[in-house]
């Protein structure tokens, strides 16, 4: 997962974002599948009529479920929440007895005369709160869109389980329009026109309930571009409701990309096909709020706003989707017995999430220089942006402690740090192995390594992770994993660049437009609900230069009313703004007004580079070139 969120009480534009049960003894008397229908013809108040049809049940009572969480994602979603009018039905077409136990749990009574249940679904994306983390709801790429036009179909959203029959194959019918455009990777096994032409009914296949929430589903009035990367076929769905933004358009950027993360990854070829989905929202009421992507094995869900420039938005799915690419390396290939045996209601989580997330950031960083897609500065850049946000989190919270307990306090609140402090993990584990072999080896042979002898089909002991690490590599590498990730001990970050002949130094910086490195230039106010600027804009050499000061706020930008309830997509498109831009900010000083109105110069601030040592030595010269380009 990685969320694009923009919490004004954070620390700034924060980059977020990606245990249970084993085989029990079946309910059912036969091993058919589990029969499942979604009927996207007869939706009424934007809810979707979902019939399910488990077989023939030997017990009294049975339970089902909708999940509380999902895989891929480190918060409580409860998608029990949007489902009404549940009902069961005996062979006989009689109502069952029915109790809701919890939130995303029904028991059912009777249950050999079991025949059918139903319900209809609500989706998530009408019931968002303003910037998509307000209390506990589903993610934006987690969740779900039901309108006439768009129907984006996690399908944990929409199917649940019974307890004990999450192995069990399920059948799944969905009927649309006829005119509809559909796509998913669960594999469709056939389909049929209704006599009149207006409707097409497709059947799908998945081997267990996992394959269910593991192949999401896009239909409707979508623009739709294929290519080939090596022997995957990617296939990528738009849906941009104002149209301002085509699937051709999109193609360039993530096919170039993507070919450069292949040739990057060599021999890593998990899947014959790769889906994007890619829902663009407009803003309105009910539009989602939540903006980033969700991994799954062969797909990923990503949610962006539709009126980005182009420009902003291809930065954007460079970011977001090549981290979720990376992830068919783990923890999709290499992962824990928490994931692999995953409990949907009340799921352990791994003690790794530096390397299902921090890993996979830092590849989706590293393989940019290594491909030739950026410099080594701008590398360096982003290297320097992750370690100056790492600092403003608990830089001495165990990382295995806190992913062990990532939905509890006080480490709920560090979990985006996985991405910051997490990829820095991995540069460091790199390096150190890059010095050990001469060069020959680095984190992308140990994942290699690691994916070869595990593979998705086989996961590994949390506990005896680090140990195998340590014997699969160098001493130096456990110690370094004992003492900055289980240990709380800060990472000395210029111990390892000294290696790689780098040194940072205090200097004139590139920033952005609302934060000096990893620091928001605002001081929200919650008594006075206004974010006027704070001493730190000093310092962002763009406003000092237009006149602004501490305590000035923000009235409108480029013609929209700025507060706490627009902060989330106004702050988000000011991150993105580029040098050249035409802008104009209506600024309040002590109740009198002023307009900055410009063209848009490169924004600087005093603070720390990262740069190459001129007195490098030729073994830091040739270790710096082998981690940088393979």
């Amino acid at each position: 997962m990685k969320k694009l969120l923009l919490s004004t009480l954070a620390s700034g534009l924060l980059l977020v974002g990606c245990g249970g049960s084993k085989t029990t003894t079946s309910l059912l008397a036969t091993q058919t599948p589990i029969e499942t229908s979604i009927d996207l013809s007869k939706v009424t108040n934007d809810k979707v009529p979902v019939t399910i049809n488990p077989g023939r049940f030997t017990t009294e009572t049975v339970t089902y479920r909708l999940p509380r969480v999902v895989q891929g994602t480190y918060s409580v979603s409860d998608f029990g929440k949007y489902i009404d009018s549940f009902k069961a039905f005996n062979y006989k077409g009689e109502e069952l007895s029915t109790s809701k136990v919890d939130t995303n749990t029904w028991t059912i009574t009777n249950a050999k005369d079991l025949d059918y249940i139903t319900y209809y679904v609500n989706d998530t994306f009408d019931q968002e709160v303003e910037g998509g983390i307000g209390g506990e709801q589903p993610f934006s790429p987690a969740g779900t869109n039901i309108e006439p036009t768009n129907y984006v179909m996690n399908l944990h959203g929409f199917i649940g389980y019974f307890d004990s029959l999450k192995n069990s194959q399920y059948k799944l019918d969905v009927t649309a329009p006829a005119n509809f455009k559909r796509t998913s990777a669960l594999q469709e096994t056939s389909n049929k026109t209704s006599e009149d032409g207006s409707l097409i009914t497709s059947s799908y296949f998945a081997p267990r309930y996992f394959d269910i929430t593991d192949n999401p589903m896009f239909y409707g009035e979508l623009d739709v571009e294929e290519f080939q990367v090596g022997d995957i076929k990617i296939v990528l769905s738009v849906y941009s409701p104002n149209k301002v933004h085509s699937a051709t358009e999109i193609k360039g950027v993530v096919e170039k990309m993507m070919q450069a993360q292949k040739t990057y990854l060599g021999d890593i070829n998990s899947t014959p096909r790769y889906d994007i989905y890619l829902y663009l929202s407009d803003g309105s009421e009910g539009s989602p709020k939540g903006f980033g992507a969700l991994e799954h094995h062969t797909s990923t869900v990503v949610v962006l706003q539709e009126d980005m420039p182009f420009d902003a938005l291809a930065e954007s799915m460079i970011d977001v989707v090549s981290h979720e690419f990376f992830h068919i390396v783990t923890p999709l290939s290499v992962h824990s017995e928490d994931v692999h045996y995953f409990d949907y209601n009340q799921p352990t989580f791994s003690k790794h999430l530096w390397m299902y997330e921090g890993v996979t950031e830092y590849f989706a960083t590293l393989f940019q220089v290594d491909q030739g897609l950026v410099d080594n500065q701008e590398f360096y850049g982003d290297i320097l942006q992750k370690i100056q946000t790492a600092k403003n989190m608990n830089d001495s919270m165990s990382f295995t402690e806190m992913s062990e307990n990532v939905l509890d306090e006080p480490y709920a609140p560090q979990y985006y740090n996985v991405y910051m402090k997490g990829a820095l993990i991995g540069m460091c584990i790199d390096i150190i192995m890059r010095e050990e072999s001469n060069g020959q080896r680095g984190i992308l042979s140990l994942m290699k390594e690691l994916s070869n002898k595990y593979g998705k089909n086989k996961p590994f002991e949390d506990d005896k992770l680090i140990d195998e690490i340590t014997a699969m590599t160098y001493p130096s590498v456990g110690e370094f994993l004992n003492t900055h990730v289980v240990g709380g001990t800060p990472i000395d970050y210029n111990v390892y660049f000294e290696k790689v002949g780098l040194m940072m130094s205090e200097g004139k910086v590139k920033t952005n437009y609302i934060q000096n490195g990893g620091e928001l230039i605002f001081a929200p106010n919650q008594e006075t609900m206004k974010l006027p600027f704070s001493e730190a804009v000093k310092n962002n050499s763009f406003w000092a230069d237009n006149g602004v000061q501490p305590g000035d706020v923000m009235k409108t930008v480029n013609g929209e009313a700025f507060s706490f309830m627009t902060a989330q997509k106004i702050l988000t498109d000011m991150y993105m703004w580029k040098p050249g831009q035409e802008v104009e900010v209506v600024i309040d000083r002590n109740g009198k007004e002023y307009t900055v109105k410009t063209k848009l110069t490169q924004s600087y601030t005093t603070g720390k580079n990262i740069t190459e040592n001129p007195e490098a030595t030729q073994k830091q010269k040739e270790i710096r070139q082998a981690w940088l380009k393979g």
